[in-house]
């Protein structure tokens, strides 16, 4: 039983003792997403999201660079294998700095997205022993991975100026974008997270689709290259909107469509919801199924 509300009342023994009682009640309706009641466990969220942070890097030779090494990698063997060898264009922009302006927020996305469904089954004894929102696991998992990002950001700045490339004032957009990535990822996450419980299978469904996904986002190409009558469907890719966003503010290449920006937004914000709402519907049988 998840507890919505807490309701205190004092009952009278027979030693005259008065004693507080708690009544717990499921949620209901929109109350029942429970973003009001993560304001009392924001001190609990920020102390998982650095508990990640920190055995992320435990041990580690590299440490935070291996927040740089997974799309620097990529970078590299698509400038090879599609830039010079296929010849696949770039928007007349240098294909390496084409390709890792992509990859950051794409990283950001697949990142967050695995960590997420991978959660509530990592964390066994503190979702079977203690209450607390579950929520606040994925978004913390998530959240983690934000210091990764900045520091991915911070390279392919230094990269773009060593080929010369000023960000003009759209620059300004990159917040929103980056922020889009991080709410489909957590979207699409709460529902693997929820359905990872039950079917333990998912872990190994969500690595195929995000490679998967990888090639249906115009990362490695350009989105010109996708047929102008099903550039509008091509939308439906939440991570199209936010990848043809980064470029263009960072880049400069043409603005995406406002169709395109239109139908990605539309569809994080309902696989947001949808799965907020799965998820805590589902919450009341992770203690017993984990």
């Amino acid at each position: 039983m998840i507890p919505s509300t807490i309701e205190p009342r004092t009952t009278h023994s027979h030693d005259a003792e008065t004693r507080p009682t708690i009544t717990l009640r499921p949620p209901t309706g929109w109350t029942g997403l429970g973003l009001e009641e993560l304001r009392g466990y924001r001190d609990l969220l920020y102390f998982l999201v650095w508990r990640d942070i920190k055995v992320r890097y435990k041990q580690t030779a590299l440490g935070a660079a291996w927040a740089v090494l997974q799309p620097f990698t990529l970078m590299v063997i698509f400038s090879l294998f599609l830039g010079r060898l296929a010849g696949v264009p770039s928007d007349g922009f240098p294909y390496p700095v084409f390709a890792y302006s992509a990859l950051v927020p794409w990283t950001l996305f697949a990142s967050s997205l695995m960590a997420c469904s991978e959660i509530l089954v990592g964390n066994t004894s503190l979702v079977s022993k203690v209450y607390f929102p579950r929520l606040i696991l994925p978004i913390a998992a998530a959240g983690s991975f934000v210091l990764d990002f900045l520091v991915a950001f911070a390279i392919l700045i230094v990269m773009m100026a060593s080929y010369g490339i000023v960000p003009t004032v759209n620059v300004l957009w990159v917040p929103l974008f980056s922020l889009f990535a991080l709410l489909a990822a957590i979207g699409v996450g709460l529902w693997f997270a929820a359905l990872n419980v039950k079917y333990r299978d998912v872990r190994h469904a969500v690595p195929l689709l995000v490679q998967v996904w990888l090639f249906a986002t115009p990362i490695a190409y350009p989105s010109s290259l996708v047929p102008a009558a099903w550039r509008w469907t091509y939308g439906l890719n939440p991570m199209a909107g936010v990848v043809e966003g980064f470029r263009w503010t960072l880049l400069g290449t043409p603005a995406p469509s406002l169709s395109m920006i239109a139908v990605s937004a539309a569809v994080t914000i309902v696989v947001l919801f949808g799965g907020l709402a799965y998820f805590r519907r589902a919450e009341r049988e992770f203690a017993d199924l984990i």
